[in-house]
């Protein structure tokens, strides 16, 4: 895939790219294929390295803390745990990377709209005081945020992540996702889900990154 670029080399560190947004709506498929993009395209943007891939942080703190996705449902004191220790794993990632670039399939602030959605709206309010939430806050609004639309062919039980009951649940956590944004002051794009081809999705994501850097 070529897309041409406008950039001179050298003209300005790139910014992160936060690929967020409710579950199956393919965040992680869309990481991998830009870090392919951009390996193939570093000289045409100026880039000194390829991307870092910062996935599946929710999957390990599932793992390392023994959660499953129904304690989100089932124990909103569990659930609410889980979102602070993933909160707090997002944050040590990012921070293991401060001075590269990376690509993330997610953000703090998911869990803080999971949190909402299957906790409280004050539990969720909870998890966003401190000085470490306004590093959050700060890190986004520097990036290139992109919101993926449910709706699309990525809903699919693969036996770790947590499955709405229906679509309109599904619908309610992206809600969440864009009121967080926008009480934020954190500029986002909306990556609608009738743009289904992986190129085509990663050609949205550049052009939104080219026009933020």
């Amino acid at each position: 895939m070529e897309m041409a670029s406008t950039e001179a080399p050298g003209e300005r560190s790139p910014s992160n790219i936060y690929i967020i947004g409710a579950q199956s709506t393919g965040k992680t498929t869309l990481v991998t294929a830009l870090g392919h993009y951009f390996g193939q395209n570093l000289k045409s943007y100026g880039l000194a390295e390829n991307p870092h891939q910062l996935k599946e942080v929710a999957r390990g703190v599932l793992r390392e803390h023994g959660f499953t996705a129904s304690d989100i449902t089932t124990s909103k004191s569990r659930a609410l745990e889980l979102q602070r220790l993933i909160i707090q794993a997002q944050i040590r990632a990012e921070k293991a990377l401060e001075h590269s670039w990376y690509i993330a399939d997610r953000s703090a602030l998911d869990a803080v709209a999971y949190a909402q959605q299957y906790v409280g709206e004050s539990e969720a309010h909870g998890l966003q005081q401190g000085l470490t939430w306004s590093e959050v806050e700060h890190k986004m609004r520097a990036g290139t945020v992109i919101l993926c639309e449910p709706g699309g062919q990525w809903l699919m039980d693969d036996g770790v992540r947590l499955m709405p009951q229906d679509r309109a649940e599904w619908f309610e956590l992206h809600s969440h996702f864009m009121r967080l944004l926008t009480g934020c002051n954190i500029e986002y794009v909306v990556l609608p889900c009738s743009i289904a081809g992986l190129e085509e999705r990663v050609a949205f994501v550049v052009d939104a990154w080219r026009r933020k850097r």
